[in-house]
């Protein structure tokens, strides 16, 4: 029973410190520097000093939203003359292209459409005109997010400093009270997540950032393979790898609703879980903490082992369990009791889900498993070869 006891705490362990304690110790972490260091926000740069922009969105069969993304788009509160608004449409068969050419044809120097009737994958179709950026900032946001008018101000200031290579936006989840339990369940990951970035932020570095919205120097970009998941992570981490950090900018949002049901937020998921694996041996060089310091340690801590480990450990941990309750020992009597009512909150959570019935207590325990179970899924479809670049998106609630 030693061995088991063992396997039990340690798989347990790891669990609690990848979703819980990787957070307290950064926040201690960050106190500490604080004490010795003091991170000063930096200032919105006068008008003068303020840099082009260009501005990427890629939109693939977004009829649905593009309408909506270009308005938000400029209302942008970023001189015109420096802000370059980019909507590439490869290889969209509606009406996206045609809605995007409209308003170009009316705005030929803030607007401009890039399309080619091929669809060759959204890294294609960005790299494909990055080779055209000539302003030294670039931002990315996806077509079915909304961007606070600030958001560009917010982001460029941190260029001021020269050791950042990158800024990741803040991404937000819309929901109501109407609202499926997927959505709500996706907000409150994101909240904790942004909470995490932010603290990552303090202590050394942000750890990758969302294609929601996020902004690179133009100088450091460099093509991602071809068939990479999730480019937006990869490309990001390879500019920290190269020196820089990359900055956390809450004040410039991204607002998305929520997915239509958790059977599309789990098409989504199961995408990135693929994509994560990838990214994890594409990024093996970011395991050595003797090269890297910090940024391995908060790349294995936030990020590799939430991908890999843990997820593996939470069969580990209920079958473990049970061998050590039928030994007898009270403890382990009341802690598999906890493991079932966990389970059991989220099974109630899948059934009301199904029902559209929303009660928050039983989102966590729903959203948490949904998440884990995505990283299996996500594993055998990236080793059988079944998950392309080509994806298809997951239905958001309109």
């Amino acid at each position: 029973m030693f061995w088991v006891e063992v396997i039990f705490w340690v798989s347990l362990g790891l669990v609690f410190y990848t979703h819980i304690g990787y957070g307290l110790l950064i926040w201690v972490l960050t106190r500490i520097k604080k004490l010795f260091v003091k991170n000063a926000v930096p200032a919105i740069l006068p008008a003068d000093e303020l840099p082009a922009v260009t501005y990427i969105v890629a939109a693939y069969n977004e009829e649905a939203w593009i309408s909506e993304k270009i308005e938000n788009s400029l209302r942008l509160q970023y001189p015109s003359e420096k802000l370059l608004l980019w909507f590439v449409t490869d290889g969209s068969n509606d009406n996206t292209p045609a809605i995007v050419a409209e308003y170009a044809s009316k705005m030929p120097d803030r607007i401009q459409l890039f399309h080619q009737p091929e669809r060759r994958g959204k890294i294609a179709a960005v790299e494909r005109v990055m080779e055209q950026v000539r302003t030294p900032v670039t931002v990315f946001s996806d077509a079915n997010t909304k961007v606070n008018p600030e958001a560009i101000h917010n982001i460029v200031r941190h260029y001021r400093d020269e050791k950042v290579g990158a800024v990741a936006g803040e991404k937000r989840i819309h929901m109501d009270a109407a609202e499926e339990a997927s959505a709500a369940g996706e907000g409150i990951y994101w909240k904790y997540e942004s909470f995490l970035k932010q603290l990552d932020n303090e202590f050394y570095s942000t750890i990758g950032a969302a294609g929601e919205l996020f902004s690179i120097r133009t100088e450091l970009y460099r093509p991602v393979e071809p068939d990479t998941l999730i480019e937006d992570f990869v490309m990001t981490m390879r500019i920290a790898m190269g020196g820089y950090k990359i900055a956390y900018e809450p004040a410039a949002y991204a607002v998305e609703n929520g997915s239509a049901s958790v059977k599309e937020e789990l098409k989504r998921k199961v995408r990135i879980a693929a994509g994560a694996l990838q990214a994890i041996y594409r990024l093996r060089a970011l395991l050595n903490p003797f090269k890297y310091g910090r940024l391995s340690f908060q790349y294995i801590s936030h990020r590799m082992l939430r991908w890999t480990l843990a997820p593996l450990a939470l069969p580990v941990i209920l079958i473990s369990n049970i061998v050590l309750a039928g030994s007898g020992q009270p403890l382990y009597q009341v802690l598999l009791g906890l493991q079932v009512a966990f389970y059991l909150l989220a099974l109630a959570g899948w059934l009301l889900e199904k029902r559209k019935v929303r009660i928050k207590i039983l989102f966590i325990p729903y959203y948490f498993l949904v998440m884990n179970y995505a990283m299996f899924a996500g594993a055998i479809r990236l080793l059988k070869g079944q998950q392309s670049v080509l994806w298809e998106k997951a239905a958001r609630a309109k």
